[in-house]
């Protein structure tokens, strides 16, 4: 999953919220190194992704992108999949987007000398670019492509990619909602684990926004 749906997923945790954006930046065990809380959103992070990358329904959305992206359709849907939380934000979350989004930029703006250097790198542009609210327009989706594919070694494709999502725009969001539920569920439960573990700081129950 993208940005949005791992922060959303953090619950009302500043500090998992943090570990969790900062997930992929952190490597080995070097989650070791932070605050008790971060360190369980960067685990969370890595859960998550577990799930992701196993789960059918995105594995049937991989499906539709292979032709023009390969092995890195996975990066293409996770994509489509925070549009499809993002444009849908009311079926999930009682906070508008952009009040959760300006809260997330509170929380990285805050502990700003605790992120990787390279999430330092790319925040100001996030933030300044409202890149979490702009998945909710289908439009904003293919210049993210685009800045993706200049920045990284993803396949300059996004104008196919676009047409792909038009095509089957049904699809995508009917297995995004069935995926996303039971993926909901599966990061409830490792919350529970998390709060029975004899730990000095609990993270409190998961109230997803």
């Amino acid at each position: 999953m993208n940005f949005l749906a791992h922060l959303y997923l953090s619950g009302e945790s500043d500090e998992i919220k943090l570990g969790n954006f900062i997930g992929d930046y952190v490597k080995g065990n070097k989650h070791l190194h932070f605050p008790d809380q971060v360190a369980f959103g960067i685990r969370l992070h890595r859960s998550i992704d577990a799930f992701t990358d196993s789960h059918p329904d995105v594995k049937a959305s991989m499906q539709l992108l292979k032709p023009g992206y390969g092995r890195y359709s996975g990066v293409i849907v996770d994509v489509f999949f925070d549009h499809f939380l993002a444009s849908n934000w009311q079926d999930y979350s009682s906070y508008t987007l952009r009040t959760f989004a300006s809260k997330a930029h509170a929380i990285f703006l805050s502990n700003f000398l605790m992120l990787p250097t390279k999430v330092k790198q790319f925040l100001p542009f996030l933030i300044h670019h409202k890149r979490l609210e702009s998945y909710a327009q289908r439009e904003s989706l293919y210049h993210v492509l685009e800045i993706m594919s200049k920045r990284t070694s993803l396949p300059a494709n996004s104008e196919w990619a676009m047409t792909i999502l038009h095509q089957e725009y049904d699809q995508f969001e009917w297995l995004f909602r069935r995926f996303f539920a039971e993926l909901t569920e599966y990061v409830e439960m490792e919350f529970s684990i998390q709060i029975a573990k004899p730990e000095p700081c609990d993270p409190g129950p998961l109230m997803l926004p």
